[in-house]
């Protein structure tokens, strides 16, 4: 091994620790609990619902999702126009500090839309969720029935 590929070595060995520390989720970030979605068609769409927890002293924003199995993820809310319950687009969702906010059926919520196959109930679905503060966290949702009301052992929560 010559001398200069030795010192290229030393070199990385000495920046592996700062390295592996700066992907290391900062203390106080966002929990995602519960993620779920509800069951839908090849090419279609589908809601998709969880519970934000932010453990830190200061607030956060769910500024955008990604998942490999959709063309688009958007975050989008449910509002009432007249006697019709339509959905629109939102910036991004506060997640206040030491606080939490449930997306749900009729509410806040990820919107996976033209789904590269099916989401059949018992399958999963990744989406990776992006912070403001927290940065990236990828979760798993629990596909459900198409009509759930919520995740599994859950049916009745709204």
């Amino acid at each position: 091994m010559s001398i200069p590929r030795r010192a290229a070595i030393a070199a990385a060995l000495a920046l592996a620790p700062a390295l592996v520390a700066a992907q290391q989720p900062p203390p106080g970030g966002v929990a995602v609990e519960q993620p779920w979605m509800r069951a839908a068609i090849q090419g279609g769409t589908g809601g998709a619902f969880l519970t934000l927890r932010n453990t830190g002293s200061q607030p956060d924003r769910l500024v955008s999702a990604s998942s490999p199995a959709a063309r688009a993820v958007e975050l989008h809310t449910t509002v009432r126009d007249g006697d019709v319950m339509r959905m629109q687009p939102v910036q991004a969702i506060e997640v206040p500090a030491g606080g939490s906010v449930t997306l749900r059926p009729g509410g806040l919520h990820v919107m996976l839309v033209g789904l590269a196959q099916a989401a059949q109930p018992g399958s999963s679905v990744p989406l990776t969720l992006t912070f403001e503060r927290a940065g990236a966290v990828p979760v798993q949702l629990a596909v459900q029935a198409a009509g759930a009301s919520g995740p599994a052992g859950h049916a009745n929560q709204h």
